[in-house]
Order: C-alpha cells, then sequence, then structure tokens
C-alpha cells in the first residue's frame, strides 16, 4: 500500500514507545505545597477571602494544600509563628510586623489584603459628637491591647487624655443603656451588634481620620521566604483571588466553610460585615484600586513607622523593611474579578 507524501504505515510498537516516552519525560505528578495559615480571631466575614480560595478551589489549582486554623481566646499567632508552629498567621494591624522587627522575629509581611483598619468608635445619636475631635474630654471605652497602640494615637492626633478611658471589657450592655457612651469597636462587628439590640450608633472609622495602619496581613516565616518564594507568592495570589470572589462574587462556599470552623456565626452578621466592607472600601480602595488587593507601598509604611516613632512605640532606629516585603503584591492581579 502507498501513502500520500509525508504519510507513514502505522506501527503500533512505535506509537506506544512514543507514548512511554512522554510520560518518563512529564515525570511523576508534582504534590501539593502544605502550608498552614493562622487567622486572627475565630471563624468569620473579616477572614471571607481565605475561606473562598478554600472552598472553591483556588489554593488547590496554585498547587497548595492549605490548612486554615482559626484564632482565638488565648491564641497569640505572633508567638506561633515567630516559634515556627505554623507557616503564615494573619496580622491585624500594621503594629504586627514592626512589634516582629523589634523583637528579632524572623517574620515578614508580604500582603495587605484590609488596605484600611476597620476599627472604630461609636457613640450614640448625639448633636454633640460629630467628629473624633468632638470626643475629647468624654469618657471612651477602650480594650487594654489598644491603650497603648491605638489610644496613644489618639491622643497625638485629637488631643485625648488618659482619663477619658473607661475599661472595655467586650461586654457591650453598657454602651446601650448609657447614651452618653463612646465605645471602641470594629465596624463590621460591634455595630450590627447594637443595631440588633435597638441601638443604631453613629460609627466613625479611624481609617478615615487619618489612622493609617494596613489589617488582615499575610505574615511568613522568613525561612520559608527564602526558601520557596514561589510558594508565598500563590498563596499570595490565591488569596487575592479569594478576596475579589467573596466580595464581587458568590460568598456562599466561604460562608459555609466559616459556620463548620465556628457554629455560633449566623447568615445575617454575615452578610452585615460583608457589606461594611464593601462599604467602606476596607479591602479594595486607596492603591488596590490601581494596584490590585493585597497592595502595600513603601510610602505608607515610612509615614506610619515614623508616626509611631513619634509617639515613642518604637526606637528611632527601627527599620520596617526588615518585617515588609513588597515584591509579591502590587502587580494588579486578580483585578478581573472586580465588576
Amino acid at each position: 500500500m502507498r501513502f500520500g507524501p509525508g504519510l507513514r504505515p502505522f506501527r503500533p510498537g512505535r506509537f506506544l514507545a512514543c507514548i512511554l516516552a512522554l510520560f518518563a519525560l512529564s515525570g511523576p505528578a508534582r504534590a501539593a505545597e502544605t502550608l498552614t495559615f493562622m487567622t486572627d480571631w475565630v471563624a468569620q466575614a473579616e477572614h471571607g477571602g481565605f475561606y473562598q480560595a478554600l472552598a472553591t478551589g483556588i489554593y488547590a489549582r496554585h498547587g497548595l494544600e492549605v490548612k486554615l486554623r482559626p484564632g482565638g481566646p488565648g491564641m497569640d499567632s505572633q508567638r506561633l509563628l515567630a516559634a515556627g508552629a505554623i507557616d503564615a498567621a494573619m496580622g491585624s494591624s500594621g503594629f504586627f510586623p514592626l512589634n516582629m522587627v523589634q523583637a528579632g522575629a524572623p517574620v515578614v509581611a508580604v500582603a495587605a489584603l484590609f488596605q484600611k483598619d476597620p476599627t472604630i468608635l461609636m457613640t450614640h445619636p448625639r448633636d454633640d459628637v460629630r467628629a473624633l475631635a468632638d470626643m475629647k474630654g468624654k469618657p471612651i471605652h477602650i480594650g487594654d491591647p489598644s491603650v497603648n497602640t491605638i489610644w496613644r494615637w489618639l491622643k497625638s492626633r485629637y488631643g485625648f487624655e488618659d482619663r477619658q478611658i473607661r475599661k472595655y471589657t467586650f461586654n457591650i450592655a453598657p454602651f446601650l443603656v448609657d447614651p452618653t457612651a463612646i465605645q471602641q469597636g470594629y465596624l463590621t462587628s460591634e455595630p450590627f451588634t447594637a443595631t440588633k439590640a435597638g441601638v443604631t450608633p453613629r460609627v466613625f472609622l479611624l481609617a478615615d481620620n487619618g489612622f493609617l495602619s494596613y489589617s488582615a496581613m499575610i505574615m511568613v516565616r522568613r525561612e520559608l521566604l527564602e526558601r520557596k518564594p514561589e510558594v508565598v507568592q500563590a498563596f499570595v495570589d490565591a488569596s487575592i483571588e479569594g478576596w475579589y470572589s467573596y466580595l464581587y462574587g458568590d460568598p456562599a462556599p466561604a460562608n459555609a466553610l466559616i459556620k463548620k470552623d465556628n457554629p455560633e456565626m449566623d447568615d445575617a452578621t454575615t452578610a452585615y460585615a460583608r457589606a461594611r466592607m464593601l462599604d467602606y472600601g476596607i479591602v479594595d480602595s486607596g492603591d488596590a484600586a490601581t494596584l490590585g488587593v493585597g497592595a502595600m507601598t513603601a510610602a505608607r509604611w515610612e509615614a506610619f513607622t515614623a508616626e509611631m516613632k513619634q509617639l515613642g512605640l518604637y526606637p528611632a532606629d527601627l527599620d520596617w523593611r526588615q518585617g515588609v516585603d513588597l515584591r509579591f503584591v502590587n502587580k494588579g492581579h486578580g483585578r478581573e474579578g472586580r465588576p
């Protein structure tokens, strides 16, 4: 039998040899990289993008097997990360990386999923308080962890005084019964609790009043950063995609996992928190509008650190660059997920 130009007779033996050669070249399937990431509190909507990336297979598509470990009372993620008990952790504020630098811990922040820190002060509706400056001299309920951080910033920026401090025990009842009360809180939490109890509070977001801290940062051990930068990049990229999906897509997959990890969480609470993150641009605003979710800039880190040094929180020679790496963000990754 004759064949046309370029054609050859089919030989089963040669065909099988070619297939085997291809398999030999491709090698065994590459195992997924395992990474344990600890959040800063019990599972909630404020962790939604991470849970979305897990629930929808985004992490898996990036070659990662991610274990999300919820935080909670008595769980010190900074200490666990510094000790190497976990691979990565969520940093709640810009103080976390600076604390790590000051302590000499081998930990680096590589992304900031919240452009705005969600910390607020809230009041009952009242005519004598229309801005943060109006709170000067008035009693304010502040949690102990904030006395040496946020409170010192408020004192410097707005002239608050220590005599104004009233202890906030994370029980909202005193606020509810006192129409003159002012209380610290989280944009996505305390206002909803107050509203359900019959008080619609007036909310003052510190980030909209000059507080420069990033929040919801991805912090990793320096060893992982140096040994497997591609794994760090994969985790950052997948988390960014997860946040775009959670905010602008269907949040149901993440919310189901959140409720699995935290059975006390309900649909109304997660819906409220997600809506506030969108309304106030907690995730997608500022530099993130052009650089993409997760953005961090040297200028902002420099300004935040300089202000905290002026308040005496850190020594003058502390270098924020020892605890921050900008190589993994500011690339516009995932922006196609924005409507």
